[in-house]
Order: C-alpha cells, then structure tokens, then sequence
C-alpha cells in the first residue's frame, strides 16, 4: 500500500455466522440480523439509511445472500432499486451458486425481474439461470425480458407440459 492512501472498505462484507461471532459484541450481531430482516421485509427506510451511513451494500449473511438479493427474492422493487443506486451488486451468487434474477423469476416477481436487468443483472449465471427458471416454469414472456437466445436451455433443464409438442 502507497505511503498517505487510506484502506478502503472491502466490497464483499460478509455478516457474522457462528464460528465468528463470539468475538463480536452482541449489539453488531443483532445489527446485522435487523438489516438482513429489514431487507426482506422491504424497509426501504431503515435500511437504505443504514447503506447511507455506512453499511457495506453487499453485505452477506451466513448463506451468502445479500441485502440486494433478499430484497428481490421477497419482491421488494422499490428497495432492489434503491440498493442498486447504491452500487449494489446484481450479479452477486450465494453459496448455493443462486442468483438473485433467478430466485425473482422463481417468486415471479416480474417488476424485480424488470428492474434487476435494467441494471445489468446477467440472466445465464448461477444454476438454475434465470432463463431456465423462466422456461422451467413456462415464462414465455420474462424470457422475452432476460433475453433468452437458442442454446440458452440444456437439454438437462425440464420443459414444462405447457412447452412441449401436441402428439
């Protein structure tokens, strides 16, 4: 590090699990919990605030889920657009290899769905894809959004009854 420059703050904070928090004071363990609740609750106030005063953004808890994407996956728009103001990350998986885009199309939160490929949310990571997802559970129209493409689909993802040819 340069003589003079300040460490700055890491983009990826994980929350406290429980093999690291015995050596946190309990009111920051109790903090964090609140954020992650006030995420999936759609606080948009309390937590937006809290980002503003210096709360990392992309803040995980013990599952690799993020602010951003507990938000989507409860279908809180307004809040994802918020946290994505903010520079949260859209294309963040968790520690099943999840993406938020495909957790919004699984809860068909389509307007979190809108919003999140506004903001550049790729739609071919994590497992399912967003896109799977979509044909999964036979979303012609948010395939339309995600942009799905020929070779998008495996062949190891199902078609839906309601995709498949008349015999």
């Amino acid at each position: 590090m340069a003589t003079g420059s300040s460490p700055q703050a890491p983009d990826h904070v994980a929350a406290p699990t429980q093999s690291n928090t015995n050596s946190l004071p309990t009111e920051t363990v109790n903090f964090a919990h609140r954020m992650f609740d006030a995420a999936r609750e759609g606080n948009a106030e309390l937590l937006l605030q809290a980002v503003d005063a210096g709360l990392p953004v992309n803040l995980t808890n013990d599952k690799g889920n993020t602010l951003l994407m507990l938000a989507a996956y409860a279908g809180h728009a307004e809040l994802t657009k918020g946290l994505l103001q903010r520079k949260a990350d859209p294309n963040r998986l968790n520690d099943l290899g999840q993406s938020m885009i495909a957790g919004a199309v699984f809860k068909s939160h389509d307007e979190v769905v809108r919003v999140l490929v506004k903001a550049g949310a790729d739609p071919r990571i994590g497992k399912p894809t967003a896109i799977e997802a979509a044909h999964i559970f036979g979303r012609k129209e948010l395939m339309e959004v995600l942009g799905a493409k020929q070779g998008d689909i495996g062949t190891d993802v199902p078609t839906p009854p309601s995709a498949r040819p008349e015999k």
